[in-house]
């Protein structure tokens, strides 16, 4: 049969689904060891390159961005968590942007129940930091808590921060939103709410890496299982495109800049010296991969789809 003729014999339903407009569901699967890891997308969003990057000239910017193929003079920014099915638990590593996102996001709890999960059934949701692209899914913005039986964990040192009112007074009058979402979200959990310290297991293979200046108690995961080791990076970098091969470049997001250019080259180094697979909260899914070294920065080289 010719392909055209293969094509007028395909009912509407299947061609209709053949669609760009209409996409499998955003999860994808793999072991670390004994843990399942399940990374779960939550859309895109999209912010122009002029501004983005704090320390670069404009040209340099969209020079770098012409070579990973972005749309011309804008960044689109994903956005992936990570589920753990993990001695006998469910354990969410950040929870995406819920219904307070942009129109391109709020895919999360779709693709999660897709993945086959029930969001009744987690037994724990570890936050990375408090940003609201990673803690929008634990609230809706009808109040609705998404994970009603769930413990949550928060580092102690990014807790402080955000839930200190004298922080809030003097914070700009364009982060007050970002203190106040944080006491929308986690405010009505009282007792629900543990934390956790630097270099402490969280879960079961699950540590906590102290990685501050993206802010001010961010953290990243390293998940172990037998011999096997994943980084879960969380937002050390931003588009790897950008940040992975220009680690001294400074997102508009970063709180604490030097910092962050610290924290990342020390983790990038630490990824591509011990050749440890890799995840990130805004690579292009399914946001995993190796890091190699490449002249003064590195590369992303993805994992192969299987």
């Amino acid at each position: 049969m010719t392909a055209a003729a293969s094509t007028l014999g395909t009912p509407a339903a299947a061609q209709n689904a053949a669609s760009p407009a209409r996409q499998a569901p955003g999860f994808y699967r793999y072991k670390v060891g004994d843990i399942v890891v399940t990374a779960i997308n939550d859309g895109y969003g999209e912010r122009p390159l002029e501004g983005f990057i704090r320390n670069a000239e404009l040209a340099d910017v969209r020079k770098a961005a012409e070579a990973e193929f972005f749309p011309k003079d804008k960044v689109r920014i994903t956005f992936t968590s990570l589920v753990l099915q993990t001695g006998g638990k469910t354990v969410l590593i950040d929870v995406g942007n819920g219904d307070l996102g942009a129109p391109t996001t709020g895919t999360w709890m779709s693709n999660f129940r897709a993945a086959g999960f029930d969001p009744a059934k987690v037994d724990k949701v570890v936050i990375s930091h408090f940003h609201g692209d990673h803690i929008n899914g634990l609230r809706m913005k009808d109040g609705t808590e998404s994970f009603p039986n769930a413990e949550v964990v928060v580092g102690t040192q990014e807790w402080n921060f955000w839930m200190d009112d004298g922080q809030m007074s003097r914070a700009p009058e364009a982060m007050k939103g970002a203190f106040q979402n944080v006491r929308r979200v986690f405010s009505p959990m009282g007792s629900k709410i543990g934390r956790y310290e630097g270099d402490k297991e969280v879960a079961p293979g699950v540590t906590a890496i102290s990685a501050f200046g993206h802010s001010p108690g961010h953290s990243a995961f390293v998940i172990a299982s037998g011999n096997d080791r994943l980084i879960m990076m969380s937002d050390v970098t931003n588009h790897p495109g950008l940040f992975v091969r220009n680690p001294d470049w400074s997102a508009i997001f970063d709180m604490d800049p030097d910092a962050a250019r610290a924290t990342r080259r020390r983790m990038l180094d630490m990824a591509a010296t011990e050749r440890l697979q890799t995840a990130f909260y805004h690579a292009p899914f399914p946001a995993t991969g190796h890091i190699v070294k490449d002249g003064n920065g590195f590369r992303l080289i993805p994992v192969q789809w299987s």
